[in-house]
């Protein structure tokens, strides 16, 4: 089965300021909706509850249900995305992409659709070209495509559920900690989807005889999941919701949307300044539940499975439900139930609430950017700051990093930013940083749909720029987005040498806004930005002012943002740079009165021995900016 690549932008009311995402697509392995689920006690029949975070994001809790749409919301979103949000008009959708996609966020078990002798995918293929006109032209149709699909889904479900239950009371050893096992692995060795549900059933009866009448509660919602008993209107929903999940991203590759109960999936929490706590922070999805492989909160350790957390059951949840149920268990005191790993019983406990944990003495310290010197000759250095994402409070980051690196035995003769690899993040981070090396400058001109310019400024420093000295970043096809951004920038107010190969081209910005619907959350492009003197980023990237092939040159030529399907369109914007920053921040590298070196990695110390000889592109000041103020 593959995995959904998604990312999303914004219509509507905005929930979030614009942010350069990270280059790479994210990887969701989405699992199927599931019907109302047995409760194992009457928690679960509690109302939906929100996860407020500090930024004034809102998650719901999960349920485990699936995520449906009704055929005139799924239209509304789409119409929304095409003619509302994206910066571009988008190109046409293949049938087959959107049937392919579709199978694959509807299917990651491989028992509905996606596995060898599942009816439904023959019916999703034929009709995937009814299915798009569905989405993109309203009319007063139910989507009768979408039915027609729901119609199989639901007859082979009843087909696979029979399975399953068959199977599971069928007499067999108990095995050693079946509960443990991936479901990776289950799956990945059984591509018959009749095979696979009946492995599945018969590891869920092992679990149930070796756990005892505790465990059946968690087997029959197991069951609920994997085969969902739903008629075929409601299964066509589930179609639609999915379609959606896999239309969004062939319109704008950096683009996704999640229902509510997986918002969280479209942000890239990790990249805030405070990271959001979890109930655990690595887990593997298993046949009954979740595994807790590292990060455990108390009471829970590695190798436990988890069950149920606050009334809702882990069994078959999607993996973007788990994920939102860790931050929920995060966030005070809570039931937890739990197949112990050492006593190998059910435990029914309370997590720990996040005060206790604030308390502990074992709460890790913000990270921090590496700073390696290198020597430039017989009485100097060069400081080399390795950056390898775009945080939120890089500013903050690089200001601690920059005032260790100018510290030291011998002078700093450069500074020198590496960005090789890293794939952006924040925008906000990225102007931060360059706040404090050309502070007040007109900074990127970025461009919406109707031909709205705005221009962003990096923010004024008391005092000017933290650092005057030479400076250089080094780039590759893994320098993107917000990474680009800061070499981009400090290339075209001749502050800083560009150094490597050419970077891999993603000049756009997404956005985040709740669906027109309010069923959930989409992450758009919504802006193109050019760099300060004009120059396009989208499709076209950094040309390094000196060579260094830090990858191979296959690896080069393939990873470009112009490469990726449905790309947003490159885009050269005004001249928006102050001449007079222009003239103060050109500085030249002196050349090394000595030998260079050692480096780690002998191209650095190549890029380094460059950097007196590197000569920028020649450009024109021109436009209003230019003139200075």
């Amino acid at each position: 089965m593959s995995k959904r690549a998604v990312a999303l932008a914004s219509a509507g009311v905005l929930i979030v300021a614009a942010a350069l995402m990270a280059r790479a697509p994210h990887e969701h392995a989405q699992v199927p909706a599931t019907s109302p689920l047995p409760a194992p006690d009457a928690a679960s029949a509690e109302p939906i509850a929100a996860i407020e975070e500090e930024d004034g994001l809102t998650f719901r809790v999960p349920t485990g249900h699936p995520a449906a749409l009704s055929c005139d919301d799924s239209r509304r979103i789409v119409g929304q995305v095409r003619a509302e949000l994206l910066a571009w008009e988008p190109e046409k959708v293949a049938p087959s992409a959107l049937a392919s996609g579709l199978i694959d966020w509807l299917d990651p078990y491989g028992v509905f659709a996606a596995g060898a002798g599942c009816p439904a995918t023959a019916v999703i293929e034929s009709r995937s070209a009814a299915m798009l006109a569905e989405l993109e032209a309203p009319g007063a149709s139910d989507c009768p495509a979408a039915l027609a699909v729901g119609r199989a889904a639901a007859s082979w479900m009843r087909e696979i559920a029979g399975a399953m239950d068959e199977a599971r009371r069928r007499p067999a050893s108990p095995g050693d900690r079946p509960w443990a096992e991936s479901w990776a692995d289950l799956a990945d060795s059984n591509t018959d989807a009749r095979a696979l549900a009946a492995e599945v059933g018969e590891r869920l009866g092992r679990i149930e005889r070796a756990l005892g009448a505790g465990a059946a509660p968690y087997v029959s919602a197991a069951i609920a999941r994997y085969a969902p008993t739903m008629t075929p209107a409601e299964w066509s929903e589930v179609v639609l919701a999915a379609a959606l999940r896999a239309y969004v991203p062939l319109v704008d590759p950096h683009g996704a949307w999640a229902p509510e109960g997986e918002e969280s999936s479209v942000y890239d929490l990790d990249l805030e300044a405070t990271p959001p706590e979890r109930a655990w922070t690595k887990a593997t999805r298993s046949v009954i539940g979740v595994r807790i492989d590292e990060g455990a909160r108390a009471p829970l350790a590695a190798g436990d499975v988890v069950l149920e957390i606050d009334g809702v059951t882990t069994a078959g949840l999607p993996p973007e439900q788990v994920d939102q149920l860790a931050l929920h268990a995060a966030v005070g005191e809570m039931s937890v139930v739990y197949i112990e790993a050492v006593s190998r019983k059910i435990v029914r406990a309370e997590l720990a609430s996040s005060e206790i944990l604030a308390a502990a003495p074992s709460v890790a310290a913000p990270a921090t950017l590496a700073v390696t010197r290198v020597a430039y000759g017989e009485a100097s250095d060069v400081a080399l700051i390795a950056i390898a994402d775009v945080p939120d409070d890089l500013g903050r980051r690089f200001t601690t990093a920059l005032d260790l690196a100018l510290r030291g035995p011998r002078p700093v003769a450069g500074v020198i930013l590496d960005l090789r690899g890293n794939g952006g993040g924040s925008t906000e981070g990225a102007i931060d940083v360059l706040g404090s090396l050309i502070p007040g400058a007109p900074l990127f001109p970025m461009k919406r749909r109707d031909g709205t310019i705005e221009v962003e400024r990096a923010p004024a420093a008391a005092g000017g720029p933290l650092y005057r000295g030479p400076m250089a970043t080094l780039v590759d096809p893994g320098t993107a987005s917000a990474a680009e951004m800061i070499a981009g920038a400090l290339g075209a107010y001749h502050r800083a040498a560009i150094v490597g190969a050419p970077t891999y081209g993603k000049g756009c910005a997404q956005e985040y806004a709740d669906d027109a619907a309010h069923a959930g959350v989409l992450r758009l492009t919504t802006l193109l930005y050019a760099l300060p003197d004009g120059s396009a980023v989208q499709r076209v990237g950094l040309a390094p002012w000196s060579r260094v092939a830090f990858v191979a040159a296959d690896v080069e030529a393939l990873d470009r943002e112009a490469l990726l399907p449905h790309a947003p369109p490159s885009w050269a914007g005004p001249e928006v740079r102050d001449a007079q920053i222009v003239k103060r921040s050109e500085i030249g590298w002196p050349s090394a009165s000595g030998p260079i070196g050692p480096c780690a990695d002998p191209r650095v110390c190549e890029a380094i021995a460059s950097l007196a000889a590197a000569k920028r592109p020649r450009d024109t000041l021109r436009g209003a900016s230019a003139r200075g103020h």
